[in-house]
């Protein structure tokens, strides 16, 4: 089943490069007391990704910041590393994004925004999404009909209804 508005988040470790190496997250960090953009998308380096979601937070993250986000976090179901180098690469970790690794796809599961796409190598990838999350739990949802789309959940369309 997928999480809905009013929903609260389920408890996950996600995975981030730290000084020495890899090291655990807790859910309950990233968003208890805070107010955060979380967007989610099918991989590291794959088209839409890099060339349309991450930048559309990068451009509108001063403004996300304006209207009471605390951080704008994108996760994905890829390692560490890999979220890490992909976070500099677009200039999102400079922009102060967060790259946060669901390395098994247990977050994305338990949230029910899973898919498999075995053509397209994506095979237990996260789908497109943007939400608001206040204290853990999910005010606004945003999910592409499509893994290649990004308008729904686009970082211009979440500030917009975060504006209203």
């Amino acid at each position: 089943m997928t999480i809905q508005p009013g929903d609260k988040l389920p408890s996950a470790t996600f995975l981030q490069i730290g000084a020495a190496g890899p090291e655990p997250v807790a859910s309950a960090d990233v968003f208890k007391g805070k107010r955060v953009a979380l967007f989610g998308l099918p991989g590291a380096y794959t088209g839409t990704c890099s060339t349309l979601h991450v930048p559309s937070f990068m451009r509108v993250a001063p403004a996300l910041r304006d209207a009471g986000v605390d951080a704008i976090v994108c996760v994905s179901v890829n390692d560490p590393f890999v979220m890490k180098a992909w976070g500099e690469a677009t200039g999102g970790a400079d922009a102060g994004l967060t790259f946060l690794a669901d390395a098994d796809g247990g977050f994305i599961k338990s949230i029910g925004l899973d898919f498999t796409a075995p053509p397209s190598g994506l095979i237990g990838r996260s789908q497109r999404f943007a939400a608001l999350v206040e204290d853990g739990e999910v005010k606004i949802l945003n999910v592409e009909p499509s893994a290649g789309e990004c308008n729904l959940s686009a970082g211009e369309t979440l500030l917009a209804q975060i504006a209203a």
